[in-house]
C-alpha cells in the first residue's frame, strides 16, 4: 500500500526536514516486508490566498483516486499507536492501494475535505503547527510498521 502525505505548505531544510526523513527513512526499510510504502509527500501551496477551501481543492487533487483517505484533525480519533499500526495493517489487508495522509494549512482542513475522509486522526487535544504534524505522523508510520513487524522500537 502506497502512502501518501498531502500537506499545505513547504517543508524547508532544518530539524524538521531532517527527522522526516530519517523516519520515512526507516518506515520505507520496514514497511516494505510488510506491504507497506513507499511514502511520497506531496505539498501543496495556495498562493491565491483562497484560504482553507482553496487549500481543500488542492489537496483534493493531490490525493490519489481511489485513496483511503485519513485526515490529521484535531476533532479526530485519539488512539493509542497499537490500535494505529491495526487500521493501517487493516486497510492494507483490504487491498487498499494507497492511503493519503492530509494535513491542512495553519486554519485546518475545509469542512467537506474532512467529511469526506475514510478516518480522522488526533494527535491529541492541543494544536500542533502542522510541519510538527509531519514529524509525529512520520514517526507513527515507522512505530507502525515496527509494531506490525513484531520489531523492538515500540516498548509496550
Amino acid at each position: 500500500m502506497r502512502v501518501h502525505i498531502c500537506a499545505v505548505g513547504r517543508l524547508r531544510a532544518g530539524p524538521e526536514k531532517d527527522l522526516i526523513d530519517d523516519y520515512l527513512a526507516r518506515f520505507d526499510r520496514t514497511g516494505r516486508a510488510l506491504g507497506l510504502g513507499p511514502v511520497q509527500i506531496v505539498e501543496v501551496e495556495d498562493k491565491k490566498n483562497g484560504g482553507m477551501q482553496a487549500e481543500a481543492t488542492l489537496l483534493g487533487r493531490a490525493i490519489p483516486n481511489g485513496a483511503v483517505i485519513c485526515v490529521l484533525d484535531e476533532r479526530g480519533l485519539v488512539e493509542p499507536s497499537p490500535d494505529f499500526a491495526g487500521r493501517l495493517g487493516g486497510w492494507r489487508d483490504q487491498g487498499r492501494g494507497d492511503i493519503a495522509f492530509v494535513i491542512g494549512g495553519a486554519d485546518g482542513i475545509a469542512k467537506d475535505l474532512r467529511q469526506n475522509a475514510d478516518h480522522a486522526l488526533s494527535f491529541g487535544k492541543m494544536v500542533w503547527p502542522h510541519m510538527l504534524v509531519r514529524v509525529m505522523l512520520a514517526e507513527q508510520l515507522y512505530r507502525a510498521a515496527s509494531i506490525l513487524s513484531g520489531g523492538p522500537y515500540h516498548r509496550a
